[in-house]
């Protein structure tokens, strides 16, 4: 019996031309190839993606399958799909326990739908298989607790804070900790320390993403979040008029002054589905995407506007987990692919900026 020519070397080098579509190099340099196994002709491997949010994972997979089958007597070929999820390299010494990669969605003003898209994308995060945790910032107005569908803290653990939890995402609020309407007069000091004590008393444990959901505006909370942990990256959320763009512009130049890189920009409430099949452009058309070109930075995605958005949101039921199939349920799914694929990309281009100061 002949032996087989299939052999460790020929499987890497047929997939040393399988490039990642993001990262601009091959699968095999990138170090994504792992456990091949040969049998007789037969063969199988994993390829570790760097996000289990990879919006390509099946372009992907589908180029590994092709490039095998093009290998001379190849017979079956498995292929697992994991993802390791890629550490940005900034120090959180602060923090406890590791965090990979800190998030913030920010505004330039409020009603937007910011801690919507917060927490749309810390369940869908979550849902591709990573480990999140969401952290209220917006201390004047907390809403995640009332969207995530939790009523309170469970027991604190020793001296440190245990964060609720919910759609396999960790919270915490200080919507959790004080009574229903009660309103915090709080001036910046007493913020900052906030701020600082949900970061490093609470055991959020090992995270890939920590979503950090803002306040409004270009404040207080904003300047104390960056200066209290490094971010990989901020996300602005915008409506498509003009008079949303003005205030969005000055959170992107807010961002910029402290340093933070910019991720993208999202777009809420773009369109109305009406009956008959068209769209209905209620707060006018494409200013996300204007925003996105002056500033330079990607556009994530637009959101349409449906009721199950917010019924979703005031039910505790986030529409990526109870309506995914949702015009709008799959709009922020794929934008939280993106916000992942962008993530991905600036960790492993390690585009770390010096601190400013402030």
């Amino acid at each position: 019996m002949a032996k087989s020519s299939i052999n460790e070397q020929v499987i890497l080098a047929a997939l040393s031309k399988v490039q990642d579509p993001e990262l601009h190099k091959d699968l095999v340099s990138l170090n994504m190839v792992k456990d091949i196994q040969i049998n007789g002709n037969n063969v199988s491997l994993s390829v570790i993606l760097t996000t289990p949010a990879c919006p390509l994972k099946t372009r992907i997979e589908n180029d590994v399958r092709n490039a095998l089958q093009a290998i001379p007597g190849i017979g079956e070929i498995k292929i697992n799909m994991g993802a390791n999820v890629s550490d940005d390299g900034r120090s959180r010494g602060m923090m406890k326990l590791p965090v990979k990669n800190a998030i913030a969605v920010g505004a330039g003003k409020g009603g937007v739908g910011k801690s919507t898209v917060a927490v749309n994308l810390a369940v869908s995060l979550a849902c591709s298989g990573a480990k999140v945790g969401l952290l209220d910032a917006d201390i004047y107005g907390p809403n995640i607790p009332t969207m995530m569908g939790i009523k309170s803290l469970p027991p604190a653990n020793g001296d440190r804070i245990t964060p609720a939890e919910a759609y396999g995402v960790k919270v915490i609020s200080i919507g959790l900790m004080v009574k229903p309407g009660q309103a915090l007069v709080w001036r910046g000091p007493m913020l900052h320390s906030a701020i600082r004590q949900f970061l490093g008393d609470v055991d959020w444990g090992n995270l890939d993403y920590l979503v950090i959901d803002l306040p409004p505006g270009t404040g207080d909370a904003q300047l104390s979040l960056a200066q209290s942990i490094p971010l990989s990256g901020a996300v602005i959320v915008t409506l498509p008029q003009e008079v949303s763009l003005e205030d969005a512009s000055r959170a992107v130049a807010m961002f910029r002054a402290m340093n933070v890189p910019l991720l993208g920009v999202v777009e809420n409430m773009s369109y109305l589905d009406l009956p008959d099949g068209t769209r209905l452009d209620i707060f006018g058309k494409g200013g996300g995407q204007k925003l996105a070109k002056i500033a330079d930075i990607p556009f994530l995605g637009s959101i349409p506007m449906q009721t199950n958005i917010s019924t979703g949101g005031d039910a505790g039921q986030p529409i990526v987990f109870s309506d995914p199939e949702s015009s709008a349920g799959k709009a922020l799914s794929e934008i939280s692919r993106a916000i992942a694929a962008q993530v991905s990309m600036a960790a492993f281009n390690d585009k770390e900026p010096e601190p400013e100061a402030i």
